[in-house]
């Protein structure tokens, strides 16, 4: 069967066509939501074809789509896809992964110099040809040729990307005949950003049934290595999952030897040898005797060590500080969320609807933050329409019981730090969130003047998704994050951990130190959809990670000792 991340790597490749062929981008955004939208659906959309459940009634999906859907389920192609590979050169697309070539620039490069793959790119800028396209200067050739010959990293998913996998795997292992328990380990259960491969610990009486139920998956296509007690297997994706059975007295062991760094497992093996003792996936010894195991509580109080949640198994000061680690928020110390879009701008849903939705989920409070003027292919709100939409999330407050939507924007910060909005309109607002969208290259001084600049405005609220970064697809903004964090605590405005897993940006290094400086973190979904609101748990992983408790976090605070907040921040 195939499954929706396969569907949505296929739209994201039609769209990374159509970018080539600069199509219209509005074509193009509605192949990368829907990528977006199949990546986060619970359901697989091959199961709801096969009970005849119609695809064009989820959000964003029209009838064209849902045919595209219906082909991929049925052939594993489209023609749109096989059309497209056939007008350009597939190569082209790895063009568009080197830093500092867009579309229009890697198609200059085909039209112009005929290259049409990344060996060619670096055979031309070997040769010096790329200085003869006009704007790409000696510079940026060394840059790109730096770019085509830096050692291939290791490949590495979106971790929400593997979590339908992991679901899958997970449901197939309970059914293995005999397992008594079983979960998912690694970088996966330590909340990573990205993971490599999965892995998985069960136990069970007999191994070798629990290991021939495994690689029978479905989404198997090479079983690596098999044994009584473990294996290791490829799927269709290419991703690579391990397993391992153990017996009941060493899956605690076996859960921290499976799930902490390479660098936190070194740690506490030197404890343990400080102590005289033995710690491997099978418990702690001294001498051939097992004292503990079971557990992996068990095993950390072996070692003279208070229970350590895997998102901190990182070797990064959790064991030195082990008897005085904060209690990390949790998804449900979340009072609201300050960051989402609705159809005003680039969302999927109407106001009414993302209202219902934050409450679905136990929220008390739900920004919107619509983009502003600037953001023109997002259709940003000015200030006319910025004012019809106060009005009626007015109308609907008066409506609400036991919730609240508040009036923002989000803001885009320009090149010389002036906000998109003159601040008579920001001051009407109950917050301001502001971003950077444009000008990501600065130098890092530029950018750095160009955030402290934004940040002294009379309204401003939260510096949403900092860095604007995208994993694994766009670099960060460089900037000096240390004093941008100082002029956060000065000013007294806050910092965004924005939820959406393709950017989780704040980084987990990040959050420990607005901590360390007091700094507030706002965790939002930056949802366009209702069904974004389910970001904020992977916002939840990250702050956990980045060492955040609950009082660290903005919208934990109920609208009572919110709202004063906010209103410090509001001239």
């Amino acid at each position: 069967m195939i499954r929706n991340n396969q569907i949505a790597d296929l739209f994201d490749e039609i769209a990374d066509l159509l970018d080539l062929q600069q199509e219209n981008p509005f074509r193009i955004r509605a192949y990368r939501n829907a990528a977006r939208l199949l990546r986060g659906l619970q359901r697989e959309v091959a199961d709801m074809l096969a009970k005849g459940e119609a695809l064009d009634e989820l959000p964003g999906i029209g009838a064209d789509l849902a045919g595209k859907i219906r082909d991929v389920v049925e052939t594993g192609g489209t023609e749109l896809l096989y059309r497209l590979r056939r007008e350009l050169p597939h190569g082209l697309v790895e063009l568009l992964r080197v830093p500092g070539l867009g579309p229009k620039r890697a198609k200059q490069l085909h039209d112009e110099l005929h290259i049409a793959s990344l060996a060619g790119l670096r055979a031309a800028a070997h040769a010096g040809k790329l200085t003869k396209i006009r704007g790409l200067g000696p510079k940026m050739q060394a840059t790109i040729l730096a770019a085509t010959e830096a050692p291939p990293q290791e490949k590495r998913i979106l971790r929400w990307r593997a979590k339908p996998v992991v679901d899958s795997l997970l449901a197939h292992l309970k059914a293995a005949p005999g397992v008594q328990q079983v979960a998912v380990a690694g970088s996966y259960r330590r909340a990573r950003e990205t993971v490599g491969d999965l892995d998985f610990v069960a136990t069970a009486k007999d191994g070798a049934a629990v290991v021939a139920h495994f690689i029978a998956h479905e989404d198997v296509a090479k079983v690596l290595a098999q044994g009584a007690t473990k294996a290791s297997v490829q799927l269709r994706d290419g991703l690579q999952v391990d397993l391992r059975v153990v017996d009941e007295e060493s899956y605690g062991a076996a859960m921290v030897y499976f799930t902490g760094s390479k660098a936190h497992n070194i740690a506490i093996r030197r404890l343990a040898l400080q102590a005289k003792l033995k710690i491997n996936e099978y418990g702690v010894f001294k001498g051939s005797k097992r004292l503990a195991g079971k557990t992996e509580d068990s095993v950390y109080k072996a070692l003279g060590l208070p229970f350590i949640v895997p998102e901190l198994r990182e070797d990064r000061g959790e064991i030195a500080a082990a008897r005085r680690l904060p209690d990390l928020v949790e998804r449900r110390d979340l009072k609201g969320d300050l960051h989402s879009h609705t159809k005003a701008s680039d969302g999927q849903s109407s106001l009414e609807e993302m209202v219902a939705a934050a409450q679905a989920a136990g929220l008390r409070y739900l920004a919107v933050t619509d983009h502003s003027q600037r953001l023109t292919v997002a259709h940003g709100l000015d200030r006319k329409r910025l004012e019809r939409q106060r009005a009626q999330i007015d109308k609907l407050n008066a409506r609400l019981k036991d919730f609240r939507v508040l009036k923002g924007i989000e803001v885009d910060i320009l090149e010389d730090g002036k906000l998109d909005l003159p601040d008579a309109v920001l001051g009407e607002l109950d917050l301001v969130v502001a971003a950077i969208h444009s000008h990501f290259n600065l130098a890092p001084e530029k950018q750095t003047t160009r955030l402290l600049r934004a940040m002294e405005r009379p309204y401003f609220t939260i510096l949403a998704h900092p860095t604007s970064r995208l994993i694994g697809e766009r670099e960060g903004c460089r900037f000096d994050m240390d004093r941008i964090i100082k002029a956060a605590a000065a000013r007294g405005c806050f910092l965004e951990l924005n939820a959406q897993p393709e950017r989780l940006d704040l980084t987990d290094i990040h959050c420990q130190a607005a901590r360390a400086a007091g700094v507030l973190v706002s965790i939002g979904s930056d949802a366009h959809r209702p069904a974004d609101l389910d970001f904020l748990a992977y916002g939840i992983g990250q702050a956990r990670r980045g060492w955040l408790s609950a009082e660290d976090v903005l919208n934990t605070r109920p609208l009572s000792r919110l709202l004063p907040l906010l209103k410090r921040t509001m001239g």
